[in-house]
C-alpha cells in the first residue's frame, strides 16, 4: 500500500447520504436484494434437492423485509441514528447467510481431496496438520484464537468507525464489505471445500499423515462431524472458538479463507481513513487471523494466502464499482 493510494476522509457537515438514502435503497442494499433474489433462482432451480428449502425461503423473505422497513424507517425519520440501523441490520445478517451456503453446495461433489493435494505438492506437507502439533503453546494458543475471534469485531469497529469519522462513506465502507462478502458466498456455493476439521475428521489422521487423499463424493451431504479444536483448551479465546464453531459451523466456505480476505479488505478500508489507531491494530489482528485460520484446521494454509489476494482484488474490484455509481462522494 503507497501513500499516493490513500484517500483523504473528511466528514461532510451535511451528508449526502441523507438525500439519497431517502430516496432509494442505497448500493449496499440493493447487493443485499440482488444476492437474495439470485440465490432465489438457484433455489428453484434445485428446489427438489434442498434439505431446508422452507428455511432458505424465509431467510431470504426476512432480508427482503428487514432491507425495505429500515429504508421507510429512515424515510420516516432521517438520522444518523436510522442510517446506522440500516448498516448494522444488514452486517448482523451475514452470520445467517454463511451457513446458507452449505445448504447448496452439499449438492455438489466434495473437492477437498483435491486441495489437500494442492497443499501438499506445493508445501510437502499438510500445514494444518502439523502447525498445531509442533506449536502447541498455551500463549501462541490463544493469541491465534484472539486472531480468529476478532473477525466480526473488527468488521464492526471498521463501519463503526466510519460512522463516527467518515460518515459520508459510510455507504461505501459497507458496499464494499457487503459485496465482497457475497462474492465470496457465491464462490463458496460452486466450490465445495469444506477444510481441514472437516476432511482430516472424516479420513482420518493417519491416512492424511501418510498423504492419502479420498475423494469423499457428496459425503458432507449428511456428515457435519469436525475435529476437535487445537490448542490450549480452557483458554478464554480458545474456548470462544469453539463456541463459534459449535454454534454455526458447515463443512463449506474453506477456499478462499474469506476470513483473510474479508479482514484484507477491511485493512485497506482503515487504510483509506489514514488513522493508525485503527490501521495498526487491524494488521496486528490480521496477522493472527492468517496464521490461525490452518493452526485450528479450519483452513488449508492455501486458502488463507489464497484470501489475502482474493481481499485485494476484491476490494478494488468494488471500490471501482462504487466510483462508477458516485452515490455519496467521488473518489
Amino acid at each position: 500500500m503507497v501513500q499516493g493510494e490513500r484517500l483523504a476522509v473528511k466528514a461532510s457537515p451535511n451528508p449526502s447520504l441523507r438525500g439519497r438514502g431517502a430516496t432509494t435503497l442505497l448500493l449496499f442494499e440493493r447487493v443485499v436484494i440482488g444476492y437474495a433474489v439470485l440465490t432465489l433462482l438457484l433455489m428453484l432451480v434445485l428446489w427438489g434437492r434442498l434439505v431446508n428449502p422452507g428455511s432458505m425461503l424465509l431467510l431470504r423473505v426476512g432480508a427482503v423485509v428487514m432491507t425495505v422497513g429500515l429504508w421507510q424507517l429512515y424515510r420516516w425519520k432521517p438520522s444518523k441514528l436510522t442510517m446506522l440501523l440500516r448498516v448494522a441490520g444488514q452486517l448482523a445478517l451475514l452470520s445467517r447467510w454463511y451457513p446458507d451456503t452449505y445448504e447448496f453446495n452439499r449438492l455438489f461433489l466434495n473437492l477437498d481431496h483435491v486441495f489437500a493435494g494442492w497443499e501438499q505438492a506445493i508445501f510437502g506437507c499438510q500445514p494444518a496438520l502439523l502447525f498445531s502439533q509442533n506449536f502447541s503453546s498455551p500463549v501462541l494458543s490463544e493469541l491465534l484464537s484472539l486472531g480468529y475471534v476478532s473477525y466480526f469485531p473488527m468488521i464492526a469497529a471498521v463501519a463503526f468507525y466510519y460512522f463516527l469519522k467518515c460518515y459520508d462513506r459510510l455507504s461505501y465502507c459497507t458496499f464494499v464489505i457487503l459485496a465482497s462478502f457475497f462474492l465470496f458466498y457465491v464462490i463458496f456455493i460452486f466450490l465445495p471445500v469444506a477444510g481441514p476439521q472437516f476432511y482430516y475428521e472424516a479420513v482420518g489422521f493417519d491416512q492424511i499423515a501418510q498423504s492419502n487423499f479420498p475423494d469423499l463424493g457428496h459425503y458432507f451431504y449428511q456428515h457435519r462431524e469436525m475435529v476437535s479444536l487445537p490448542g490450549a483448551e480452557g483458554g478464554l479465546f480458545h474456548d470462544l472458538v469453539q463456541q463459534a464453531h459449535d454454534a454455526g459451523e458447515r463443512p463449506t466456505a474453506a477456499f478462499p479463507s474469506s476470513h483473510v480476505g474479508i479482514s484484507v479488505v477491511l485493512l485497506w478500508l482503515a487504510w483509506e481513513t489514514r488513522s493508525r489507531a485503527l490501521f495498526i491494530p487491524l494488521l496486528i489482528l490480521t496477522v493472527l487471523m492468517f496464521f490461525a485460520t490452518f493452526y485450528i484446521q479450519a483452513h488449508y494454509a492455501i486458502d488463507a494466502i489464497a484470501g489475502i489476494f482474493v481481499g485485494t482484488g476484491m476490494y478494488f474490484l468494488f471500490r471501482w464499482g462504487f466510483r462508477l455509481q458516485r452515490e455519496d462522494y467521488r473518489i
